[in-house]
């Protein structure tokens, strides 16, 4: 394990990260067919490529997958992409218990690059998260959670072949880049005033859902108001909070 993790830190200080994903020829061929369109994304933006980071949000209900990117020597995100879901499982909430085919809802991060992936590329988040250790099942809560290509799901977030190609080319990019943690912050739809009284009307029923995304309003309002991320905690309920 010390040399794994060795290796690691040594691929991600030396910026060799990149070099290793193109040994793979699906990652070779997204550069190939992809990084011109995504480097034209950034020049539209008027976003420098080099160096950037990136953070990831998505909208269970909205079906939206956004890509945000943070310039180098910045700490303000611009949005970057949009990405439909092109199939979804479940209903809104949480993931709770392996097999209920629910896209979780929370504050992760990307924990893996798979290139190759039954689902073309995919990138893994890190589910279940601190809070979900707490309120998930404790003895099945499930996993293997990913965003990736193809568009079949039973929990994660498909978005084509097509597009996970561009989303794979901005993760490599921010974790050759030196960001070791990418987060991922999963909705159940915009938690706006508005989009959060429709919530609370559709599903006055659940009280407990009700207040699990009140735990998550507060984090998404700080994002649309200042443009960028604050660290995320998790108390011993399994609350978030800053």
């Amino acid at each position: 394990m010390k040399f794994v993790f060795a290796m690691t830190f040594i691929l991600l200080q030396t910026g060799a990260f990149k070099e290793h994903q193109q040994k793979f020829d699906r990652v070779k061929q997204a550069y190939t067919e992809k990084e011109e369109v995504v480097r034209g994304y950034f020049r539209q933006r008027r976003v420098k490529f080099e160096g950037f980071h990136l953070f990831i949000r998505a909208f269970k209900k909205e079906q939206k997958l956004e890509a945000w990117v943070c310039e180098k020597g910045k700490d303000e995100y611009t949005l970057l992409a949009i990405y439909n879901f092109c199939s979804s499982s479940g209903v809104l909430g949480p993931k709770r218990k392996e097999g209920d085919l629910q896209i979780p809802e929370g504050i992760y991060q990307i924990n893996h690059f798979n290139p190759q992936s039954n689902f073309h590329l995919s990138l893994g988040i890190n589910y279940p998260n601190a809070s979900d250790k707490i309120l998930s099942d404790q003895r099945h809560p499930g996993g293997a959670i990913y965003i990736h290509g193809n568009c079949v799901t039973v929990g994660c977030i498909p978005i084509t072949d097509d597009k996970i190609k561009e989303l794979y080319i901005l993760a490599v990019e921010a974790r050759n880049n030196g960001q070791t943690s990418i987060p991922v912050h999963i909705f159940p739809s915009a938690l706006d005033p508005t989009s959060f009284s429709t919530l609370q009307t559709e599903y006055k029923n659940t009280p407990a859902l009700l207040t699990f995304w009140k735990g998550l309003e507060p984090i998404y309002t700080d994002f649309e108001k200042t443009k960028k991320l604050r660290a995320v905690h998790v108390n011993k309920k399994g609350e978030y909070h800053f």
